[in-house]
């Protein structure tokens, strides 16, 4: 069943006859660098067409990767056939396909709360899936080994595995050899947004999507300790076939300071160490300033609360963003998912109770001040965080016809000389005090709705309660130019403060910052930063001003002002003077005087979040 979808490439492999001798797919074309020469050990992990457990994208020699249909009906016969392996659906999609999980154990139904969790997931970006045949490869091995190997059974000895095989299923099946023209292969891949056109890899914060929200309630369930999402990047060419990082990746601005440290200092050297050994070259996840000066210097960013590594901080959880190079053959980039996998398996059994430990530590934290608004600005022009050593390749430029600039034509060849490159960093723009606890109306059900299944504690009101709490009103807020992920998003702009006093009705919540998740409590309500709630444009009847004054009302009611308040005419006519354009405006200047009436729309601009000091 699952060899129609591949038959192109399939039926070449099966037919004995060589890469070189099928078709070029369109990721083999001129259009893309050379690849660099690679073989390695991790070649040895590949399955032989006789196995009768090969996994689809083996059978094509690991070019190309099978359909949603194939890929679950794979699982679900390994499910069949194995007791380890039991696969479920944890949500669906907008066009109604199952989101497929498979929990790896020998713990059977419930998992031993004692052994820690890797939960890994493929295809939040479905044009980018090695994880997906990587991870089908690792599950057919621990469940029945390949040939003379033995299976890997052990590894789940002290450890559970969770794997997501396509998070993204609606985009995996938009698919085309279109889709990725900067990576090679596989020849069919999906598309990176879903049915909805969100992107999945901004939604971790918000929670538009019914995927994401189903992935948010998944890792509630599940717990994990290690949770590892896997891309392919794009840009520059460079050596790395394997790269990955977190958030605040050697401690610079990580939220989850003792977990960043076992990152840095356990996982790190010991997946780098078993990539190695299996011939890959591991990288860091880093970006080129400018990718028509490739030697100009890198950047790195500590990640938003949209993304998974910027979640997982928030939320205190280890959390590895894996971007494999989108210019090695996918082959490669399978082969080295696969032996990351497994090293982060081995690892979790040797030190998992050291990353349980981190990870407490972090949710124990309480921090005064909240960084935020960090952007994507790598701030090139100031001064860089440090010197790395990178493993370049040999390039030339070129003026192009097309283009009319310089561009660069990479030459397919390792540079012997590593380059000593700048890193920079994006520095946050904002600290966020902490109130300690909103208060949140049942009038925003939506966003009561969207922190409960963020996992935050909240206290619902079984009666309506008076309080005294700070409020914020927006002076100058601005509204983008153009939607972004379904929003038209909000920038708050200058912001004044006033304390008042709110009858909050049944079923609003109080939602206190003195738990794990308060700093994500924090980024989400507090209107500036610029993962907020806010900012995405969720709270607009804040802009919408109600009931207006007839000029026959105000006007005479302006110059009854004028008459009994010295100071508020000195005001006004400091203003005229100062605003030539206000001061032949009658009705601004009207609505000047209508502001400062008790008949003014006093919600006008107020952000309805309470804030208790």
């Amino acid at each position: 069943m699952w060899k129609t979808g591949l038959a192109a490439v399939a039926v070449a492999m099966t037919a004995g006859v060589t890469m070189a001798e099928t078709p070029k797919a369109p990721w083999e074309s001129d259009i893309l660098p050379p690849a660099l020469a690679w073989h390695g050990a991790s070649e040895t992990l590949i399955a032989k067409p006789s196995d009768p457990w090969i996994t689809p994208s083996e059978l094509t020699g690991l070019t190309a990767s099978p359909n949603y249909a194939e890929t679950r009906a794979w699982l679900e016969k390994l499910d069949t056939a194995s007791p380890l392996i039991r696969m479920e659906s944890f949500g669906q999609s907008p066009e109604g396909r199952d989101l497929l999980v498979v929990f790896v154990s020998k713990d059977g139904a419930a998992f031993d709360p004692e052994k820690p969790v890797l939960l890994v997931q493929a295809g939040i970006h479905p044009g980018e899936i090695d994880g997906k045949d990587a991870g089908m490869m690792l599950l057919r091995d621990i469940a029945f080994g390949r040939g003379a190997f033995p299976a890997k059974d052990a590894l789940l000895d002290k450890v559970n595995l969770v794997f997501v095989p396509i998070f993204s299923v609606d985009g995996h099946e938009r698919a085309s050899p279109y889709s990725r023209p900067n990576q090679r292969g596989p020849v069919v891949q999906g598309w990176r947004h879903t049915a909805q056109n969100l992107n999945l890899n901004r939604d971790y914060g918000k929670l538009d999507s019914p995927e994401m929200r189903a992935m948010i309630t998944l890792i509630g369930k599940v717990k994990p300790d290690l949770y590892m999402d896997i891309h392919v990047t794009d840009g520059e060419d460079y050596q790395y076939d394997i790269t990955y990082g977190w958030a605040g990746y050697r401690g610079d601005f990580a939220r989850s300071k003792a977990t960043s440290a076992w990152l840095d200092n356990s996982f790190l050297p010991a997946t780098a160490a078993g990539l190695k050994a299996a011939g890959h070259i591991p990288g860091q996840l880093v970006f080129a300033l400018d990718e028509r000066d490739p030697k100009k210097g890198l950047g790195a960013s500590p990640a938003s609360l949209r993304y998974s590594n910027g979640y997982g901080d928030a939320a205190h959880i280890a959390t590895v963003l894996v971007e494999n190079h989108s210019l090695k053959p996918y082959r490669q980039r399978v082969l080295g998912t696969y032996v990351l996998l497994e090293e982060a398996l081995k690892l979790l059994a040797r030190d998992g109770a050291a990353l349980r430990a981190a990870e407490l530590a972090d949710r124990a934290a309480r921090p005064a001040v909240v960084k935020a608004n960090f952007g994507a600005d790598f701030g090139g022009g100031g001064k860089p965080l440090r010197i790395e050593s990178f493993l370049g390749v040999q390039f030339e430029t070129y003026v192009s016809p097309a283009s009319g600039h310089q561009e660069v034509r990479w030459l397919g060849k390792p540079d012997p000389v590593p380059w000593s490159l700048p890193l920079y960093t994006s520095q946050p723009a904002l600290d966020l005090t902490p109130a300690k606890a909103y208060w949140i109306s049942s009038a925003k059900p939506e966003i009561i709705e969207r922190l409960r299944i963020h996992g935050v504690a909240m206290e619902a009101l079984a009666a309506p309660r008076t309080v005294s709490v700070d409020m914020i009103r927006f002076t100058a807020p601005k509204l983008a130019t153009r939607a972004n992920e379904g929003h038209v998003e909000l920038t708050a702009g200058p912001v004044t403060h006033e304390t008042r006093t709110v009858t909050f009705p049944t079923g609003s919540v109080r939602v206190s910052t003195d738990q794990p998740l308060g700093e994500m409590v924090t980024l989400l309500l507090e209107p500036e930063s610029d993962e907020s709630f806010f900012a995405w444009g969720m709270f607009p009847e804040v802009l919408q001003r109600v009931e207006y004054i007839e000029g026959y009302a105000i006007a005479p009611l302006a110059e009854k002002m004028l008459t009994a308040d010295p100071a508020l005419k000195a005001q006004f006519e400091a203003k005229l003077a100062a605003d030539p354009k206000f001061a032949a405006d009658p009705d601004a200047r009207l609505g000047w005087f209508y502001a400062r009436t008790p008949y003014y729309d006093d919600h006008y601009r107020l952000y309805p979040v309470g804030r208790e000091l």
